[in-house]
């Protein structure tokens, strides 16, 4: 599908957060996109909020699901691809909303050797629980709502919510991996083969999309920024578990020390399935 995106959103057992997701996603102004929920092992209370998104956003819903065993972040976005079909991958968080023009400030940006680094606002708990209570949209907000919402401390930042034309400035920063997250990443699909995806050797909390941002850029893709254009809202959610994050580092110290452009256990070790 030659104009086709693919929104890969990653959840665990968080379906009210992903309902709201969902439903931002059914507002976009560009309709030529599917979205993969790619479930690291979530109960069946998940599946039935995907049943009743079914036929209302994009232009297909699929969902692909493994059993639980542990965070597995990088192997579980590796199986959302695999079933997606769009030739453009926009990864996003089961706990990040998206404004209406989301995916078309993203369409707008793709560009043949370079991959995009979106941003997020964070938001307080306060206005989480009332968001999923169902009384507040804040990605339908006005600046002037959302300045409202700095002013009482339920946004950590304001700024991303502007948008502006940056043109070459997007692309000052095209080396540069840090800050790079899969809450907002967008990615060629024959970007991902080529690196082999995300590596399935990080298990537990963190690094696993540095380790992929890393690698595109060995490859020889360059980082375009994404602020004022893509910016999400972040759920409030609370601290991951860190076990894991000092043999991570590790593994992503290995690859920023050599070249190596392909994962370790990637995309290619991963069949296709959907739920």
């Amino acid at each position: 599908m030659a104009d086709l995106i693919s929104v890969i959103v990653t959840t665990y057992n968080r379906p009210d957060a992903l309902n709201a997701v969902l439903r931002s996603l059914a507002q976009q102004t560009d309709p030529d996109f599917e979205v993969v929920v790619a479930d690291d092992g979530s109960t069946a209370e998940t599946k039935a909020v995907l049943a009743g998104w079914n036929g209302r956003v994009g232009r297909r819903l699929v969902h692909v699901w493994h059993a639980h065993q542990g965070f597995r972040g990088g192997e579980i976005r590796n199986r959302g691809i695999r079933a997606s079909a769009g030739f453009y991958c926009i990864f996003l968080d089961g706990d990040c909303l998206a404004r209406a023009d989301f995916v078309a400030a993203h369409r707008r940006l793709a560009e043949p050797g370079w991959f995009v680094a979106g941003n997020r606002i964070l938001l307080s708990r306060d206005l989480t629980d009332k968001i999923l209570a169902g009384g507040r949209r804040v990605e339908n907000f006005g600046f002037a709502e959302l300045a409202g919402e700095r002013l009482r401390g339920n946004l950590n930042q304001l700024r991303p919510a502007l948008r502006l034309p940056l043109g070459p400035l997007r692309k000052l920063r095209r080396r540069r991996w840090e800050g790079a997250k899969t809450c907002n990443l967008a990615v060629a699909r024959g970007d991902l083969d080529r690196v082999d995806g995300f590596d399935n050797s990080y298990t537990g909390w963190g690094l696993e999309d540095s380790d992929l941002v890393v690698r595109l850029i060995h490859a020889g893709l360059g980082r375009k920024d994404g602020r004022f254009a893509t910016a999400v809202f972040h759920l409030w959610h609370a601290d991951a578990d860190r076990a894991g994050f000092a043999e991570n580092r590790r593994r992503l110290d290995d690859v920023l020390a050599g070249d190596r452009i392909r994962a370790e256990r990637g995309l290619s070790t991963i069949s296709g399935g959907k739920s």
